[in-house]
């Protein structure tokens, strides 16, 4: 895709595409407490919009995923040791600074005195359950290799965009010799993965009563039939597969991407809002219609790539604060966690009808990490990359 470039062949639009999947992003951690506190899921107003607001902003993380297939896909094959060292080197170090500094934060409000209740108003999961205990936090450290904590819930994207830097120069050594026809069908059998949550729920689970097992999976055998196509791989594939856009006009793209993401967001909405409306469902029957690999979510995310891509900006002023916020998104990203709880504490009790409050917050917490991560580029401009990305 050709149009729509700045004179060192950035593409404005992708940019355009990794703002708005920023705000999804934060947007998404904004209704955390509008579910997860067993306060406010008692309040349907608040259940409701969770509804409305999860399902609108489901294609975030997908977003990321399919930019990072249009950017690097196909890796060249001989260039693994330098691929990994400046992706995921990129990435790691200031996924272990923030993951310690999220894990210690507990420990930090004990050291200064405050009540332990601070920290369910930071991290909205941790409600119930939380701890000043310096061993708690350092269990927290410990665990970072294997896994995140409720409290850099978040984090979880960087073990799987690890997984897929460490699996990319692979799948591009097929990428680089396979047919159009070929992607295609991949990408078939992929959608077909898709639909896994729902047969597990419904047919394996529900009908036949065998445990969500489907297609050979069992306690012995996790891997089923399809599990070599399944995952956030078939994402990174139409990243790369939609590089070039589509040949078709703005207003029929536009008219094709409404009517599928319609399509998506009433199955995703109105799975979520049925199942949040049982006081008894637990977090995994919620989260079933929120599966980013799943065919309704891929519905929205496809529709979503596909209008932004005809998005055309041309002032120079915005275009920079694009690029800058392309280069400051890996810092947003690890330092918003931070202030959502905040954020939720300042606006959450105020007169604001419940409908403005997500967007609000998602705007003011995306602008606050924006400043923080360009600050500490300015002040450490050498060493910043370190610390934010």
């Amino acid at each position: 895709m050709t149009r729509n470039l700045t004179d060192d062949n950035r593409m404005v639009w992708l940019d355009v595409v990794r703002c708005i999947a920023m705000l999804m992003v934060i947007g998404v951690h904004c209704i955390d407490p509008f579910y997860i506190s067993p306060t406010m899921r008692t309040i349907p107003e608040y259940t409701h919009w969770a509804a409305v607001y999860g399902s609108l902003l489901r294609p975030s993380v997908p977003l990321f995923v399919m930019m990072t297939g249009l950017l690097l896909l196909p890796v060249r094959a001989d260039n693994l040791g330098k691929f990994y060292k400046k992706r995921i080197f990129r990435v790691l170090f200031p996924f272990l600074i923030w993951s310690v500094l999220y894990s210690m934060f507990p420990w930090f409000t004990g050291v200064l005195g405050l009540p332990k209740e601070i920290i369910g108003d930071f991290f909205c999961y941790t409600q119930g359950h939380e701890s000043q205990s310096l061993v708690d936090s350092l269990k927290d450290v410990a665990m970072i290799p294997f896994n995140f904590s409720h409290k850099e819930n978040h984090m979880w994207y960087i073990y799987l965009l690890i997984g897929l830097y460490l699996y990319m120069p692979f799948f591009s050594g097929w990428i680089g010799t396979a047919t159009k026809k070929t992607k295609q069908v991949f990408l078939v059998i992929w959608i077909v993965s898709l639909f896994i949550p729902y047969i597990r729920e419904y047919v394996s689970t529900m009908l036949f009563d065998r445990n969500g097992y489907v297609f050979g999976a069992d306690t012995w055998n996790e891997f089923n039939m399809l599990y070599y196509f399944a995952g956030f791989n078939g994402y990174l594939l139409l990243g790369h597969y939609l590089k070039q856009g589509v040949s078709w006009s703005t207003s029929k793209t536009l008219l094709i991407s409404a009517l599928m993401f319609a399509v998506g967001y009433y199955v995703t909405y109105t799975g979520f809002s049925t199942t949040a409306a049982n006081p008894h469902a637990t977090e995994t029957e919620m989260e079933l219609y929120f599966t980013f690999c799943s065919p309704n979510v891929l519905l929205m995310t496809a529709a979503v790539f596909l209008a932004l891509q005809k998005v055309t900006v041309s002032n120079p002023v915005v275009v920079k604060m694009l690029a800058n916020m392309t280069k400051c998104g890996f810092g947003i990203y690890m330092v918003h966690y931070f202030v959502v709880g905040p954020f939720f504490l300042l606006i959450g009790p105020s007169s604001l009808p419940i409908p403005l409050q997500v967007p609000l917050m998602a705007v003011c917490i995306f602008v606050c990490s924006w400043i923080f991560t360009a600050l500490v580029y300015k002040v450490m401009p050498n060493k910043a990359h370190y610390i934010m990305g």
